[in-house]
């Protein structure tokens, strides 16, 4: 009988330990594509945040396209559509709608804390 419940006690803290030590939970920050802006233009979110961007227009076509770290421009986003993106690494994430960056200086950045 003893044997049962120190294992059972065991096993609580053991669950209780591995419950402890997860990280929080990752946030979901949404960024607004409208009026030729990203609003709002500069956010600051933490490692395993993932960020939105959520086309708000009602006739218009956007893109994210993080140009300086090298990577391909997303796909075109029509109106009520998103795009979602994890960041993993702390640093500073510059990015540009690929149609309006130098037109309409359609322009963001991202800051990820640790």
């Amino acid at each position: 009988m003893m044997n049962r419940v120190g294992l059972r006690l065991a096993g609580l803290l053991l669950i209780s330990g591995c419950i402890v030590s997860m990280p929080s939970h990752a946030e979901t920050v949404v960024v607004e594509m409208k009026g030729f802006e990203f609003v709002p233009p500069e956010i600051t979110v933490k490692v395993g945040d993932t960020v939105r961007w959520l086309n708000t227009e009602k006739r218009q076509y956007h893109s994210v396209w993080f140009k300086e770290q090298g990577e391909e421009e997303s796909q075109i986003m029509f109106p009520d559509e998103f795009l979602e993106k994890t960041f993993t690494e702390p640093g500073t994430y510059p990015y540009v709608c690929g149609p309006h960056g130098e037109s309409h200086d359609m322009v963001g950045v991202v800051h990820v804390a640790e």
